[in-house]
């Protein structure tokens, strides 16, 4: 590695970066503008001694998605600092078999979530990993196969997959034996955790609470080597677990076919109140977004039945604007609806959850604590 000869051109350089001279005026006797006077552009810096947080920070020093990203970190560190905050996340997309598993347990032990709206999807998965089931890294293709040539292979090995995550169809054969036989039945006999059993009506965060206590149950006795995940931590914490499309998954579908013969049946409309009841009482409020779909727009919305609106939001998706479609609406278009208050902090970062999430988790974690 050779040195660099840095002469006096490093002065000028410097001069530049603080704003250098005074922007003359235009020819036509105009004032200097205003843009081309503040805030100039910097160049981010990448070490080996670096933290996340302190990459994240240099991002305030560039553009474009790195802007976007500082600008995210900063929202989410001073929603997570604010002890008077509620915080809701929601959780779409395949972020469990993903990987992200222990991000989201830890932010709930930790203390940092009070509600999650995830998918059934993501609760079904989680539970597969809590009983002792693995996802496994795969290919999207097999080089030596078409595409369909190689999903076919999968299909006739009994393999599941979700882009280059595989599941063996033996793991859902599991989660559906530990529904019937450690939460529906706990569910049938008393729905809503009293003393008395009722008339089988059951709400969707009854489930995901019981859910959750069997995962933790069944992972303690079975000396699973895996964290009980998600629904097991919301569980231990008492932090509610919502999934306003349950239908939309193996749980759902196997919940569905459990109510055919025994006397248990969900209420969609059952959680509403505690979930409303819990915006309605924040001081602040702020919400994580990750991805977009059903969570999304169930976190948000709860918030127009509420005299208040969202103090923080931040949101991670791939989704763009222009297509009018809610996972990738903006976060200024939900203000218009009284979703966020008008002075709400709020940021978007476009891009993969499976890469963003952990690094601004990382680094709003890390200015907190």
């Amino acid at each position: 590695m050779s040195d660099c000869d840095d002469d006096g051109g490093s002065e000028d350089r410097e001069s530049a970066a603080d704003g250098g001279h005074d922007e003359p005026e235009d020819a036509g006797g105009d004032p200097p503008r205003e843009e081309f006077r503040e805030d100039p552009i910097g160049h981010t810096r990448s070490t080996a001694d670096m933290t996340v947080g302190q990459l994240v920070e240099g991002y305030g020093d560039a553009g474009i998605g790195a802007a976007s990203v500082n600008e995210a970190g900063d929202v989410l560190a001073e929603m997570f600092a604010n002890d008077d905050c509620t915080v809701f996340l929601s959780l779409a997309g395949a972020m469990v078999p993903a990987g992200m598993r222990r991000i989201v347990s830890d932010l709930i032990r930790d203390g940092y979530v009070d509600a999650l709206v995830t998918t059934g999807a993501n609760l079904t998965h989680d539970s597969i990993e809590a009983i002792g089931g693995k996802h496994h890294h795969g290919r999207t293709h097999d080089p030596e196969k078409t595409p369909r040539e190689h999903d076919e292979g999968l299909r006739d090995e009994g393999v599941d997959r979700i882009y280059n995550v595989y599941l063996p169809q033996e793991h859902f054969a599991a989660f559906e034996g530990h529904l019937r036989e450690e939460v529906f039945p706990e569910l049938e006999a008393d729905p809503d955790g009293g003393d008395d059993a009722n008339d089988g009506v059951v709400g969707i965060a009854d489930l995901t609470r019981e859910l959750g206590r069997a995962n933790a149950a069944v992972n303690e006795r079975d000396d699973v080597p895996e964290d009980p995940g998600v629904a097991a931590a919301a569980y231990e914490c008492d932090v509610p677990v919502y999934c306003p499309a349950v239908q939309d998954s193996v749980l759902g579908l196997q919940a569905w076919m459990y109510t055919q013969t025994a006397d248990f049946t969900l209420d969609a409309l059952d959680d509403m109140t505690a979930l409303t009841d819990l915006a309605f009482d924040a001081d602040d409020a702020g919400c994580l977004l990750v991805g977009g779909g059903v969570p999304k727009n169930f976190t948000l919305q709860t918030m127009l039945v509420t005299p208040r609106a969202y103090d923080y939001a931040v949101q991670i998706t791939m989704d763009p604007e222009a297509t009018g479609g809610l996972s990738g609406a903006s976060l200024e278009e939900a203000r218009s609806w009284g979703k966020l208050e008008k002075d709400a902090r709020n940021a978007s970062v476009h891009g993969d959850a499976t890469v963003m999430l952990p690094m601004l988790i990382a680094a709003a974690r890390e200015r907190v604590e």
